[in-house]
């Protein structure tokens, strides 16, 4: 049992595995897109649906090898790429064994697949990180844009629900018209008509533009330092 377990944590059967799995995740994907095409011929469909079956078995025989190679099976099991792992198989087992057609929700549970790629990604582990490092900062950050997002909704419904009461019928569309502008999405289905509405949203125009600024310039920090501590490993490897 030992050995065989070497031999799944081996360098060379490690690599072949690892590129095998990244190959059938985006094949799977391919699959899914194909899938969605309209008019398929009963063949093509047959096949579609055969390849789906396909990469379900791959990727449960993969759940099962991470699982057996490790020492502690259930702190794969519990860790984020195994959680991805099992979610990405799941769905197909559970409509299958209820009987059910597959379900739109589980279907996009499937892909979740191509969130495993990251485990191949030096970038995505780096950007990873930096979110881990970063969590305390992020967490006050978002805290505090919650607050502002809130403010500015009252301060917009103050302004502008006399003069539209259509379009500022309640809180909830000054909440909606308040997250589209601190984020500088502007869709342009509710905007201030008032004097004060227009200089209450400039007010926060120039807020939004500070709520993108700062988390990026935290993360960005984060990454430069992990990728200055990653250069002085391979420097000292070397």
């Amino acid at each position: 049992m030992q050995g065989l377990r070497n031999l799944l944590n081996s360098g060379n059967f490690n690599k072949s595995f690892e590129l095998f799995i990244a190959i059938a995740i985006l094949a799977s994907v391919l699959r899914f897109a194909i899938d969605t095409l309209p008019d398929l011929e009963p063949a093509t469909r047959s096949l579609v649906d055969r390849a789906e079956f396909l990469f379900v078995l791959i990727f449960t025989l993969e759940y099962a090898i991470r699982l057996f190679r490790e020492e502690k099976p259930l702190r794969y099991a519990l860790s984020f790429f195994g959680i991805i792992d099992l979610l990405a198989i799941a769905p197909y087992y559970v409509t299958a064994l209820l009987g059910l057609q597959p379900l739109r929700l589980l279907v996009l549970f499937r892909l979740l697949r191509i969130l495993k790629l990251t485990r191949y990604l030096t970038a995505l582990r780096r950007f990873s990180s930096a979110l881990h490092e970063t969590r305390e900062e992020l967490i006050i950050f978002f805290a505090a844009s919650t607050i502002i997002i809130f403010l500015s909704a009252v301060g917009i419904y103050h302004f502008e629900h006399e003069a539209q009461p259509d379009a500022f019928q309640n809180f909830f569309d000054a909440l909606w018209w308040s997250v589209v502008t601190l984020t500088t999405v502007g869709y342009g289905d509710l905007y201030p008509i008032t004097v004060g509405g227009r200089l209450f949203t400039f007010v926060v125009l120039l807020t939004g533009l500070g709520l993108i600024a700062v988390p990026t310039g935290i993360i960005a920090s984060s990454l430069n330092s992990i990728r200055q501590e990653n250069a002085n490993e391979d420097k000292d490897r070397a």
